[in-house]
């Protein structure tokens, strides 16, 4: 099983139900890890594998368009992926909220959200 990753990866978005999120935006913090299986190949050309740009300019276009809720967003995000390699078998895909409108509060609110796609 291979996978590959994209770690505390930086956006800004305009995702969110209260009111004036869909106008300032915030900024988020995204995780994504994509996994398959080897089947044998040798690994010695990108089509032999995920390619992470890919990954990234998926999840960039995806978050430049607004969605009230994260769970939307990552089905979405995780659909195109499947879509663009049809062999994987696990999704994985994290998108937290950095500054989220909540009184008093410091952290971070987020979704995580995994897909098997095995046989």
């Amino acid at each position: 099983m291979i996978a590959i990753e994209l770690k505390d990866v930086h956006f800004h978005g305009y995702h969110g139900l209260y009111e004036g999120e869909e106008i300032a935006g915030s900024p988020f913090v995204v995780n994504l890890t994509v996994k398959y299986e080897e089947h044998g190949t040798d690994l010695s050309d990108i089509n032999d594998t995920v390619d992470y740009v890919d990954l990234f300019n998926i999840v960039k276009q995806r978050m430049l368009m607004p969605a009230p809720l994260l769970e939307k967003l990552c089905d979405s995000i995780i659909r195109h992926i499947k879509h663009q390699y049809a062999f994987i078998t696990e999704v994985t895909l994290s998108i937290y909220k950095v500054e989220a409108p909540i009184p008093h509060f410091q952290g971070r609110v987020g979704v995580s959200m995994t897909k098997n796609f095995k046989d």
